[in-house]
């Protein structure tokens, strides 16, 4: 395991955490501060750079200390995600965070389309925001008038695809890995390819793989990072104690 016991965390430190399935971005951030500050780290900040999706996984960059003065400048770092497709269907969220509400046909769909579609969904762009999404509409949160059954319209915002590649093809399931700006939601690039597809599609499962120079493999665990900090808190008792 990793160590940490060298680390200055008010001096500033950038966490590289593999976020769980089902974990928000804050929970993470929540986490990990309880911790520091049963450390003794009582008034220590703690943030993330670049919210993920409670049902997607991998890189999450948590500012700890002074390094939070970072966290603009790291959101603003390209993105690298592996995402799964399905098509054939819809979701109001474009993703499995709602049921089914429309299908689509397939049968018509080949790989050479596929391949098409993502090319021509490559570069700069405009891209709508999932209406389920943390978007505000005059101060309250677009996913809140969603789920109010308000009629939600949000501004179109500048993204840019870098590189856009189908890895796997087996319909009713692609998966492809997308090099992105910040602001991108890959949530509405599934969508844009189904309607690219003359189908549906959503997004079954996604992995961010990359951030800026971060890469996952270099990630901690939640766990293990918990784990290493509370391995600093232990060595530090024992040190007290023979003072």
């Amino acid at each position: 395991m990793k160590s940490l016991e060298n680390v200055n965390f008010p001096e500033g430190y950038v966490a590289v955490i593999d976020k769980p399935l089902e974990w928000t971005s804050s929970d993470v951030v929540r986490k990990i501060k309880f911790r520091l500050n049963k450390m003794g780290y009582r008034k220590i900040k703690v943030g993330h750079a670049g919210t993920l999706d409670p049902l997607a996984t991998g890189i999450l960059l948590v500012c700890i200390g002074r390094a939070t003065k970072q966290v603009d400048a790291l959101q603003s770092e390209r993105k690298e995600y592996v995402a799964e497709l399905t098509l054939g269907a819809t979701t109001p969220s474009y993703d499995m965070e709602h049921p089914v509400d429309c299908t689509y046909p397939i049968e018509h769909i080949t790989r050479d389309k596929v391949e098409e579609a993502l090319c021509s969904l490559t570069g700069e762009r405009l891209q709508a925001p999932p209406i389920y999404s943390a978007k505000k509409v005059e101060g309250l949160r677009a996913y809140e008038l969603a789920r109010a059954g308000e009629q939600v319209e949000l501004r179109k915002a500048l993204i840019n695809i870098y590189s856009l590649a189908l890895e796997e093809y087996s319909l009713p399931t692609i998966r492809i890995r997308v090099e992105c700006s910040k602001g991108t939601y890959i949530r509405s690039l599934a969508q844009e390819i189904g309607e690219a597809l003359d189908s549906g599609a959503y997004l079954s499962s996604l992995r961010r793989t990359r951030s800026g120079d971060f890469k996952v493999e270099e990630a901690w665990s939640l766990d293990g990072f918990l784990e290493a900090l509370a391995a600093v808190e232990c060595k530090k008792s024992e040190a007290d104690e023979t003072k």
